[in-house]
């Protein structure tokens, strides 16, 4: 439904009164299956939305080709805006509208009469669980029915590709819980879902398939599953409040001890290969050398860890 082939874009800005210019996204190679939820998972600033815009045809791409739902980005950018919603970031909703409104506004801006429009926006809020405040004005509503909603009018039109940028971003655990439900029945009913989010938990539990973006680069892509397997061992985090530089000196030269990295001056993260082995070693070398340990935990590999392994660098941190 969606391919990519070399999608580049650039953009020019001012540092120190001269023009720079900036990549944003180089190089882009996608395929997102039919009916897949694929996530684009990276930090703020790694690309995410300029790429989501471009394949929403509201950018320009520099370089590349892409396809979506058969039809080519460049050549027939109408065909593709009529076979995709498009959910941005921000609102989409005006204040003193109501959803039964916003909805019919919506479906008549893609050609669709009046009746009809009327039936869609009582289907679409009953499949949101709106119908209770569908005709109270949007500022009165909470956060997470207001994203619904904006949800709701990116698919009024009953599109193959929906594309989300960050539609949990800002939103309680509870309503993010109820948008990640909403993601899953509109691709159990057959849909081909983007999504961009820097929230490793939503990435993990939502999506089928993922691409981790860092800046403006794929630097890996796959199942979730696929990605962590990847990483091999285990990781044991330690708190050492009072002596983290020497812990990690100590713990430098231990066998079990594959990598130490600092975080902050409190805790150390430690890539090993069997935790379970290396946890009791770990114990007694510090204690050996003089140094008190206030906590210790062990977990197996993340997309975060994934993502430190191809980048250098934590994606929480980023």
């Amino acid at each position: 439904m969606i391919e990519t082939n070399g999608l580049s874009k650039s953009f020019e800005t001012k540092r120190k009164r001269q023009t720079v210019k900036v990549d944003a996204v180089v190089d882009v190679n996608l395929k997102v299956a039919e009916g897949e939820i694929f996530g684009f998972l990276g930090p703020n600033g790694a690309g995410k939305t300029t790429t989501l815009r471009m394949l929403a045809t509201l950018l320009p791409p520099d370089g590349g080709e892409a396809t979506i739902a058969g039809f080519n980005l460049r050549t027939e950018p109408a065909k593709v805006r009529k076979s995709i919603g498009y959910v941005q970031q921000g609102r989409a909703t005006w204040d003193d509208a109501t959803a039964r409104e916003e909805l019919i506004l919506q479906a008549r801006m893609y050609t669709i009469d009046k009746a009809e429009a009327m039936v869609r926006a009582e289907a679409a809020l009953k499949a949101f669980d709106l119908t209770e405040i569908a005709d109270r004005r949007c500022k009165t509503y909470s956060g997470g029915q207001r994203r619904r909603v904006d949800v709701a009018m990116g698919v009024i039109h009953q599109p193959k590709v929906l594309f989300l940028d960050e539609p949990t971003a800002s939103l309680d655990p509870q309503s993010r819980a109820h948008m990640w439900d909403e993601v899953r029945r509109l691709r159990d009913e057959g849909m081909t879902i983007f999504i961009t989010t820097h929230y490793l938990d939503e990435a993990d539990a939502l999506c089928d398939r993922i691409a981790i973006i860092d800046h403006g680069s794929i630097v890996a892509e796959g199942t979730p599953a696929d990605l962590k397997r990847e990483i091999s061992g285990d990781v044991v985090t330690i708190g050492v409040p009072e002596s983290a530089a020497k812990a990690e000196e100590v713990l430098k030269g231990q066998k079990v001890v594959k990598s130490v990295e600092a975080r902050g001056d409190s805790e150390l993260r430690l890539s090993v290969d069997t935790g379970e082995t290396a946890i009791p070693l770990i114990m007694k070398t510090l204690s050996d050398g003089g140094i008190s340990l206030t906590t210790i935990e062990l977990h197996r590999p993340t997309l975060d860890d994934v993502f430190l392994t191809k980048t250098g660098r934590s994606l929480r941190e980023s």
